[in-house]
């Protein structure tokens, strides 16, 4: 089968390359196989290399909001009144971990997203 790890943006781009001959591979077969192994290379070097930053969480709120249609009255479930809503997405009160919790099951957004320090408190 020979596979080499990657090393270099060549052997990243080759891959790749690769990768996109064997995209219809059939499962369980031999080229299936080494897509597989190929697609997991691909995976561990780009966590290495191009590693993605979480959101700042209120951009996390915001972002779905907009994808629901919600309102800022649609989060006092999740987070209070709506006075409070509204200090939440202008960076002027932190979530504490109760809104943390209820914005996770309420909205889908990763905890981890929301327990990121804001990029506005980091800046300072």
């Amino acid at each position: 089968m020979n596979i080499k790890p990657i090393k270099t943006r060549t052997d990243y781009r080759a891959t790749l390359a690769e990768i996109e001959t064997l995209i219809c591979a059939k499962a369980n077969s031999a080229d299936g196989e080494r897509l597989d192994i190929l697609v997991t290379l691909v995976e561990a070097y780009e966590r290495r290399h191009f590693p993605l930053e979480l959101p700042d969480p209120v951009e996390a709120i915001k972002f779905q909001m907009d994808q629901k249609g919600l309102t800022p009255k649609d989060l006092e479930p999740m987070i209070g009144r709506l006075n409070r809503v509204y200090e939440i997405l202008n960076h002027k009160r932190p979530l504490t971990l109760k809104m943390i919790w209820k914005l996770h099951l309420g909205l889908g957004i990763p905890a981890e997203s929301l327990i990121r320090q804001p990029d506005e408190v980091r800046a300072a």
